[in-house]
C-alpha cells in the first residue's frame, strides 16, 4: 500500500494546488467585472498644448527577422507623433541577410526626415535584454516604447498611450495584444484563446486592484526613469520583461493597463515555433519565481493579498507540473479506486475537485464573450473552443513541465527567438521559412508514448470494477488522448 498511498498523496496535493489557482482566477474574474463598471478618470497630458508632449524613443529589438522587417518599419514610420519629439532605434542583432535589407530601408526612411537609427552590437550578450539596455544608453526619449518584430501598432497608438504618463507614479503603460491571424488554424485559435484570457481576465483583474502585473515584452511603454530606478534590464532569466516588471513594482512604480487599446500581432503558425515560445515563457516564469519570491514576501510596501496574487502569478507556469502529475497519476488512481473498496469515501470527496474545471469554464466564458459576443450560438461555439483549448494545453504539459523544472532547478539555456512568418491567411505559405527548427524535439517521442498511455486509460474504463466499467475518468482521458495526440502529430510533421 506504500506505493498506492504515495500516488494518492501526490494526486491530492496536485488537485488542491490546481483548485487554489482556480479560486485565484475566480477572484480575478470578480475584479474584472468590478473594473468594467468603473469610469477611468486617470490624468492625461493635453496634447493640444505642445509643451505637454514628451519626447518618445521607440525601440525595435530584432534578430534575423527577414520576413517581417519591411512590414515592421513601414508600419512604425506611419505612427502619428510630432517628428521633432520622436526617435526610433532599430536594435538589430541579426546575423543573416536581413541586416543589409534593413539598412537600406532605414536609409530611405531617414531621407523622409524620420529620426531612425540602425544600432548593431558585436555580440548578443544578454540577448533581448542586452539589446534594450544598450539602446537605452543613447535613447533621447523620456519614455521608451517597445515593439517586437511581429507587432503592428495602429497609427494613433502613441496618442492613445503616452498621455497616461501625466501621473508621475506611472512607470509602464501596457496595451492588449490582438491577433492578425487568429483564424488561420486550430493552433492559432488555441493560442489566441489563451492569450485573450491573460490580456482580459488576468491583466485587468490584477491591475484594477493594484496587484502586480507584467509588461508583456512588447506593445507597451516604459518611463526611462522607472527602468533605471528598478535596476535596468537584466538577462539572467528568459523573461526579462517579467523580471523588470516586478522589480519596478517593488519600487512602488504603478502600471497602467489599457484593455481597449489593441496592438495587432502575428501568432506562430507552426507548432515548433509555438513550442519554443511556450518553453521560454514557462521556464522564464519559474526562473522569476526563484528570483523574486523572497523579495516579494520581505517587501514592506505591498499588501498580503498582493503578495499572494504575485506569488500565484509567478507560479502560473508551474501549474503545468500539477496538471501533468494529475494526468499521469489518473490511470493508477482509476485502478486503486476499483481495487480498494474502503477508499470509496475518499474518491467521493475527490469528485469535488471537478469544480476547478467549472471555475475555469466560467472565467474564460467572460473572456470569450468579450471577443466574440454573447448569445446561445456563441456559447455553443465557446464550449467547443474551451475543450479544444483545455485538451491541447494538457497536451503541452510534458513540454512545459520540463521547462518549469529547468527554471526552478536553475539550468540556464539560450534565449531562442520565436520565428516570424508574415502570414495572415491560408493563402500565405510558411514552408520555406529558413528559421523553422528542422530537427524535432526529443520530447515528441514521449508525447507519442503518452498518447498511447491515455488510450490505455480510455480502454481501462471498460475493464475495471469487476469488468463492469468505470467511466468517471473517461472524458478526462479522452481530452488527454486528443491533446497529446494533436501535439505529437503536429510536431512530428511540422504542420500548422
Amino acid at each position: 500500500m506504500v506505493l498506492e498511498y504515495t500516488i494518492i498523496t501526490l494526486y491530492t496535493i496536485s488537485l488542491v494546488l490546481i483548485l487554489l489557482y482556480a479560486l485565484a482566477q475566480f477572484n480575478l474574474l470578480i475584479n474584472y467585472l468590478k473594473a468594467k463598471k468603473k469610469q477611468d478618470n486617470s490624468p492625461k497630458f493635453d496634447f493640444s498644448n505642445p509643451s505637454e508632449i514628451p519626447y518618445v524613443t521607440i525601440q525595435l529589438p530584432v534578430f534575423n527577422e527577414l520576413y517581417v522587417m519591411g512590414r515592421l518599419l513601414n508600419n512604425i514610420a506611419k505612427l502619428e507623433y510630432p517628428r521633432e519629439k520622436l526617435e526610433i532605434q532599430v536594435l538589430d542583432d541579426s546575423t543573416d541577410e536581413s541586416v543589409e535589407n534593413t539598412a537600406k530601408q532605414i536609409a530611405e526612411l531617414q531621407k523622409t526626415g524620420l529620426d531612425i537609427k540602425h544600432i548593431r552590437r558585436e555580440n548578443r550578450q544578454g540577448f533581448k535584454a542586452g539589446a534594450l539596455k544598450e539602446g537605452l544608453k543613447t535613447a533621447k526619449g523620456e519614455f521608451i516604447a517597445i515593439f517586437d518584430a511581429d507587432f503592428l501598432p495602429k497609427e494613433n497608438w502613441l496618442l492613445e498611450t503616452v498621455p497616461y504618463f501625466k501621473n508621475p507614479k506611472i512607470g509602464v503603460v501596457q496595451t492588449r495584444w490582438g491577433h492578425i491571424n487568429r483564424n488561420y488554424s486550430t493552433l492559432t485559435k488555441i493560442q489566441a484563446f489563451a492569450l485573450d484570457a491573460h490580456f482580459t481576465l488576468e491583466q485587468v483583474g490584477r491591475n484594477s486592484q493594484g496587484h502586480f502585473i507584467n509588461f508583456n515584452g512588447t506593445a507597451g511603454i516604459w518611463r526611462k526613469e522607472c527602468i533605471y530606478d528598478a535596476g535596468n534590464w537584466e538577462g539572467d532569466t528568459l523573461t526579462e520583461d517579467l523580471d523588470l516588471s516586478y522589480r519596478a513594482q517593488l519600487k512602488n512604480w504603478k502600471f497602467k493597463y489599457l484593455e481597449n487599446v489593441v496592438t495587432p500581432a502575428e501568432l506562430p503558425v507552426v507548432i515548433s515555433a509555438a513550442r519554443s515560445q511556450q518553453f521560454r515563457w514557462n521556464k522564464g516564469g519559474a526562473e522569476n519565481f526563484q528570483k523574486m519570491l523572497k523579495r516579494i514576501f520581505t517587501s514592506k510596501n505591498i499588501s498580503l493579498k498582493t503578495k499572494i496574487h504575485g506569488t500565484l502569478h509567478l507560479l502560473n507556469s508551474s501549474m503545468f507540473t500539477c496538471i501533468f502529475l494529475v494526468a499521469i497519476l489518473s490511470i493508477p488512481m482509476l485502478y486503486i479506486k476499483n481495487e480498494y473498496a474502503h477508499l470509496k469515501i475518499y474518491f467521493l470527496v475527490m469528485s469535488f475537485f471537478i469544480i476547478s474545471t467549472l471555475i475555469f469554464f466560467i472565467c474564460y466564458w467572460f473572456m470569450y464573450k468579450k471577443t466574440y459576443g454573447g448569445g446561445m450560438l456563441n456559447f455553443i461555439k465557446y464550449i467547443g473552443a474551451f475543450f479544444a483549448f483545455f485538451s491541447v494545453a494538457m497536451g503541452f504539459s510534458l513540454h512545459n513541465t520540463i521547462a518549469v523544472l529547468e527554471g526552478h532547478l536553475g539550468k540556464k539555456s539560450e534565449f531562442v527567438r520565436t520565428p516570424k512568418f508574415n502570414i495572415k491567411s491560408l493563402k500565405d505559405s510558411w514552408k520555406n521559412n529558413k528559421y523553422i527548427r528542422k530537427k524535432p524535439s526529443l520530447h515528441i517521442i514521449f508525447e507519442g508514448v503518452l498518447t498511447l498511455y491515455f488510450a490505455f486509460g480510455m480502454y481501462s474504463a471498460f475493464i475495471v470494477e469487476n469488468k463492469g466499467g468505470d467511466f468517471g475518468m473517461f472524458p478526462f482521458h479522452l481530452m488527454l488522448f486528443v491533446g497529446f495526440g494533436y501535439v505529437f502529430y503536429k510536431s512530428l510533421f511540422s504542420k500548422a
